[in-house]
C-alpha cells in the first residue's frame, strides 16, 4: 500500500517514500498516538469532539487497509494474513461506529492497542526480512570444516538502501 499524499500538518514527520510496509506502521503509530491525545483532554466536550474525529481518522486508515486487502489477486500478503487482517479491520468498523456516538476512553484505547500491535508486528516482519540473508548467497558459501555453517550476508544492491526506522517510529504513541 503506498501513501503519496503529504502528512496532515499535525504530523512531526513522515516516512520516507519506497517503503509501504514502514508507512503502514507510522501510519497507524500516529493514528493511535492521535487516538491517546484525544482521550487526554480536560474539556469534556472538546475531549468527545477530539475522540470523534480522531476515531474517523483511524478510520479512513483500516478503510484504505481494507479496500487494498479487498482484491487478493493484487496484493503480496498471505490469504491467511489478508483474512485475518479485514476480519479485524471488520472489528475496527464495528467498533468504531459504536464509539462515534458516544466516545469512551477506555473503549477507545482497544483501538490504540490494536494499531500499536499491527504497527509493531509490520516493523519487525520488515526488519527480519531486511536482515535475513539471499538464498543464492547462502547456498553459495559451503560451510567449513569443523565449523557450524553461517549464514553469507546478503550482498549489497545499489537499488534497495538500506532500511532505518524513519523517526518517530521508536516512540510510545
Amino acid at each position: 500500500m503506498a501513501y503519496t499524499d503529504k502528512p496532515d500538518t499535525g504530523y512531526q514527520s513522515a516516512p520516507t517514500g519506497g517503503q509501504p510496509t514502514y508507512s503502514e506502521a507510522w501510519a497507524l503509530i500516529a493514528a493511535a498516538r492521535n487516538l491517546v491525545e484525544s482521550t487526554q483532554i480536560e474539556d469534556e466536550k472538546e475531549r468527545k469532539t477530539a475522540m470523534q474525529a480522531a476515531l474517523r481518522k483511524n478510520w479512513k486508515l483500516w478503510t484504505i487497509f481494507q479496500a487494498e486487502l479487498a482484491i487478493a489477486e493484487e496484493t503480496p500478503v498471505p490469504e491467511d494474513v489478508r483474512i485475518n487482517m479485514l476480519t479485524l479491520a471488520k472489528f475496527v468498523d464495528n467498533h468504531t461506529v459504536q464509539q462515534l456516538s458516544d466516545p469512551q476512553a477506555e473503549r477507545v484505547m482497544v483501538l490504540v492497542d490494536i494499531n500499536r500491535n499491527i504497527a509493531n508486528g509490520l516493523l519487525e516482519g520488515a526488519q527480519n526480512a531486511d536482515a535475513a540473508p539471499a538464498p543464492e548467497a547462502a547456498a553459495a558459501a559451503p560451510p567449513q570444516q569443523g565449523y557450524p555453517a553461517q549464514p553469507a550476508a546478503p550482498e549489497a544492491n545499489a537499488e534497495t538502501p538500506p532500511v532505518t526506522v524513519p523517526s518517530g517510529l521508536n516512540e510510545e504513541a
